[in-house]
């Protein structure tokens, strides 16, 4: 049993539903409701009775709440006590090498503008190296390309991304306006490293056509691997976010996919029971304000 567990059984037996604690916890409702079933299981007491899909809460519940809301209270109370002894609250944000070339940085300018006071500290890796930091608490929220594999994790979607084909202009493929999986097969590709969102989502689309290719260079370094593009003649793909300025300069093509969309979300990460500060929470409502980018109207003109 944890805050977390106490803070949402306060917000649903206040409210009434976990539609309205798990938008404000930026859970699921299924979140919401294991996390209720797992305070029943540790008291070994009902607190909410279920009837024509509305909950009424229990004496014992009511009982629960007695004591949980002062015991949120008084955790607040310490969080605050703590970071006016400090002086400042850090935040430390993990982002994934996509995310940290072409995104990261404009979010935590916004971000240190609107919080001066705030200290932050700011990690790039793949995927899988940010999902274990979060893990270990080293970080307290990441912006991810890839899929994070640990129940322990929240993972919000929060800002559109596509996948897309690029090559070099001289490439034989610049003169094709689409292509198929079929085409790739055997074709010189540089690609992300293991651990990588990017790479594993491109993988999986290559097992579900039953494609091979030549892999004749591994990059974590999302210039690297446009320069192997242009100098080298390799095929690559990398987020569209990451190439706008080489397509529009014509020194890369993008070449459209007609057996599917590579469509992706960078996703919000933290652990389940992390406590999420007052800054932590302007992070994340500043994040999704990058949903949308003008830069997708590049794949619907070409």
């Amino acid at each position: 049993m944890t805050i977390r567990h106490l803070r949402i059984f306060n917000e649903v037996a206040q409210s009434g539903k976990m539609s309205i604690a798990a938008a404000k916890f930026y859970v699921s409702q299924p979140t919401v409701s294991q996390a209720i079933k797992e305070l029943e299981d540790h008291y070994g007491v009902l607190l909410f009775e279920r009837l024509s899909k509305k909950l009424f809460i229990t004496e014992k519940g009511r009982q629960l709440l007695s004591y949980s809301k002062q015991v949120v209270e008084q955790f607040d109370f310490l969080e605050s006590k703590m970071f006016e002894t400090t002086g400042y609250e850090k935040l430390k944000i993990g982002s994934t090498i996509t995310v940290g070339s072409c995104l990261i940085n404009d979010i935590l300018n916004s971000f240190q503008e609107l919080n001066n006071e705030v200290e932050v500290y700011s990690y790039v890796n793949n995927t899988h190296n940010i999902e274990e930091k979060i893990l270990n608490s080293e970080l307290d929220v990441g912006l991810v390309e890839g899929r994070v594999k640990s129940p322990d994790l929240v993972s919000i979607p929060a800002v559109d991304d596509y996948l897309v084909l690029v090559c070099s202009a001289n490439h034989s493929f610049a003169k094709k306006k689409s292509f198929t999986s079929k085409d790739l097969a055997g074709e010189k590709f540089v690609m992300r490293e293991e651990g990588s969102g990017t790479r594993e989502l491109f993988e999986n689309y290559l097992e579900e056509q039953g494609v091979s290719i030549n892999v004749s260079m591994v990059a974590n370094c999302p210039t690297a691997m446009v320069r192997s593009v242009i100098d080298n003649q390799c095929l690559a793909v990398l987020s569209i976010r990451l190439v706008n300025e080489y397509v529009k300069d014509g020194s890369i093509v993008v070449i459209k996919n007609r057996d599917t969309t590579w469509n992706r979300s960078f996703s919000l990460v933290y652990h389940k029971n992390k406590f999420i500060s007052k800054h932590m929470e302007e992070f994340i409502n500043l994040v999704k304000k990058y949903k949308y980018s003008d830069i997708f109207n590049l794949i619907i003109e070409q």
